[in-house]
């Protein structure tokens, strides 16, 4: 039988850029390996500069880098990685990221607009990535985008069995804030075992960022209601979603979310709106001058570094939801 841990020791390697370190480095101690030494810079003009300082010839490698605000500046150091480790003979070079870029933007709306999401899944190909990992795609279609294998991981399991352990699910309601995320809700429903309701949302399509909400469908009343998105960016249609359930008499109101994004307004209105509780994991970093109420956020570093270690043993990502 072969020794896993001291081929992890020689081949395994996993990088991370600047966006989000502290990520990396969980993931990387779960693995029991070092992240490879990285000279990183930014110029005075804002160019990017990387350079691995140990050899990663042969390399089963692992670029990880969660993509926050500023999301053009993140995502090109990540795209510089995978081109050095290319160019410097790495045998395979998997892309991770936990929030995948431009993820709404998968389809064209109207004419004369890009599909950015298929842009970012070319740009990863031709600067040398075979493998893609990432965690709650906006829109699953966007897997097919990718030229090579694509594993989406899901925090469902993550975020369900924490809301298992805290609420009594004889009153539980799992609500989507929007028919968008029906597909969503249906699986935290199922996963629960709780009813589902739903709200009908209209957007004005000439203001970004600006929801009215309509009226909810399902039972609500007395209940305690748990809303799940996959993001939670400017807060508009959660914060819409939950003064609609406080209004139909929702006894709590609860939010759950995979990426918290938190943009602009996003604290303001959280903490505005009531929440009683708001459940995240920790795909992107929470800003050191944001403060959510009732903010309570859950690693997904577990997740990823089993699934980085089921790629590297060439074993089954799927068994890890099954």
């Amino acid at each position: 039988m072969r020794d896993i841990t001291r081929e992890m020791e020689r081949h395994l390697m996993v990088c991370t850029g600047r966006a989000y370190p502290e990520l990396s480095q969980e993931i990387a101690d779960l693995l029991e390996v070092e992240l490879i030494p990285t000279r990183s810079l930014t110029y005075a003009n804002s160019e990017i500069y990387v350079r691995f300082e140990e050899s990663v010839r042969g390399a089963d490698a692992f670029v990880i880098q969660s993509i926050p605000a500023p999301v053009n500046e993140w995502l090109m150091e990540q795209l510089i990685m995978v081109d050095a480790l290319k160019r410097a003979s790495a045998s395979r070079i998997t892309v991770v990221c936990p929030f995948y870029p431009y993820g709404r933007q998968d389809k064209k709306h109207a004419g004369r607009e890009p599909i950015s999401a298929r842009l970012v899944a070319d740009l990863y190909k031709v600067a040398g990535a075979d493998r893609l990992m990432t965690v709650d795609l906006h829109a699953e279609q966007i897997q097919g985008f990718f030229e090579g294998p694509v594993d989406h991981l899901m925090a469902l399991p993550v975020l369900v069995d924490y809301v298992k352990n805290k609420y009594p699910l004889c009153d539980l309601t799992v609500v989507s804030p929007d028919a968008g995320r029906v597909r969503l809700t249906d699986k935290w429903s199922d996963a629960l075992g709780a009813p589902l309701a739903i709200i009908h949302k209209r957007r004005d399509p000439n203001k970004a960022n600006e929801v009215a909400v309509g009226e909810v469908v399902g039972e609500v009343e007395g209940r305690t209601c748990l809303l799940v998105d996959d993001m939670i960016d400017t807060a508009g249609t959660i914060c819409k979603a939950a003064e609609a359930l406080r209004k139909n008499g929702a006894a709590k109101v609860i939010a759950a979310t995979t990426h918290p994004i938190f943009s602009g307004p996003a604290a303001e209105r959280l903490n505005s709106s009531g929440f009683d509780e708001i459940i995240a994991t920790n795909t992107l970093p929470i800003r050191d001058n944001i403060f959510i109420q009732n903010l309570t956020v859950l690693s997904i570093a577990p997740l990823i570094a089993s699934a980085i270690k089921a790629v590297f043993e060439d074993g089954s990502v799927a068994s890890l939801f099954n």
